[in-house]
């Protein structure tokens, strides 16, 4: 069975629509996919459900902070309807709208003015991520491409990393146990914590009620797996996996396409 328990459609900065991307993890082997979209569950209205493929576990992924640093947190086996969930995502709307608007300020001052309207444009929706002004810098020629976006202007430290909107982490967590979920720290690796560092943040998320850790997240080494198992069965937390899909044109993050979780760890599934 592979579960592919970390994707994204175009309900947030995914380019396959809900349907679509489905479709896509069928066609790669998944037998288990969540959608997981940056703080909206606009994905599971959107989803024909009708079109076969993969069981479909409910999912969302939460932005917030932890000690000054962005971290995100999936949530999986939710309830869509609960009101503590959908209070929170709708706060969580409101907190990406105010970040938009900061780093478009943050823009405007190094001379690209109108990028909120040209990237809301873009987004053709609700929701506005880093992505989205990762094009409109794009299509300005401010950048060869969006990778060269996040490096120069979006990314970690830069001018467009914009943290401190969010809500603190042991929100978003009640928000998902409010909803009978389970709580994810999601791609611990990526970032770039000292191990000591990664210890405190995954204490902090278990403390907060956190359930479990992405062990694997895509394409990653196999020093960087057995390092977070190592982790999650210290601090007794159950393991998850996922691909962090968001596009076809992404080889390393094909749904179902990483490696197994390790038999040390205790899968998150299993409590389903």
């Amino acid at each position: 069975m592979i579960y592919d328990l970390h994707t994204h459609s175009s309900a947030s900065d995914g380019s396959l629509d809900p349907t679509a991307l489905l479709r896509h993890a069928a066609a790669c082997g998944v037998d288990v996919l969540a959608i997981t979209d940056h703080d909206t569950l606009e994905a599971y209205d959107q989803v024909d459900f009708s079109a076969g493929g993969p069981r479909l576990v409910s999912g969302v992924e939460l932005s917030t902070t932890w000690r000054g640093i962005g971290v995100h947190v999936v949530g999986l086996n939710i309830d869509l309807a609960n009101d503590t969930l959908r209070s929170g995502v709708a706060r969580q709307r409101v907190s990406r709208a105010e970040r938009a608007q900061e780093i478009a300020a943050r823009l405007r001052k190094l001379g690209l003015p109108h990028s909120l309207d040209a990237v809301r444009e873009i987004a053709a929706g609700d929701y506005v991520g880093r992505p989205h002004f990762a094009q409109y810098l794009v299509a300005e020629g401010a950048v060869r491409n969006t990778r060269d976006a996040f490096r120069k202007f979006l990314g970690a430290g830069k001018v467009g990393d914009v943290k401190q909107v969010w809500q603190p982490l042991d929100d978003i967590v009640s928000w998902i146990m409010a909803a009978g979920g389970n709580a994810v720290l999601a791609h611990p690796a990526r970032y770039r914590l000292t191990n000591s560092r990664l210890r405190s943040l995954a204490q902090d998320f278990r403390q907060a009620g956190g359930d479990a850790i992405e062990i694997v997240c895509g394409r990653q080494t196999d020093s960087t797996t057995r390092k977070l198992a190592e982790l999650a069965k210290d601090l007794g937390l159950a393991a998850s996996c996922g691909s962090d899909f968001h596009s076809p044109v992404n080889a390393w993050s094909r749904p179902g396409g990483f490696s197994q979780l390790p038999a040390t760890v205790k899968p998150v599934w299993h409590g389903w």
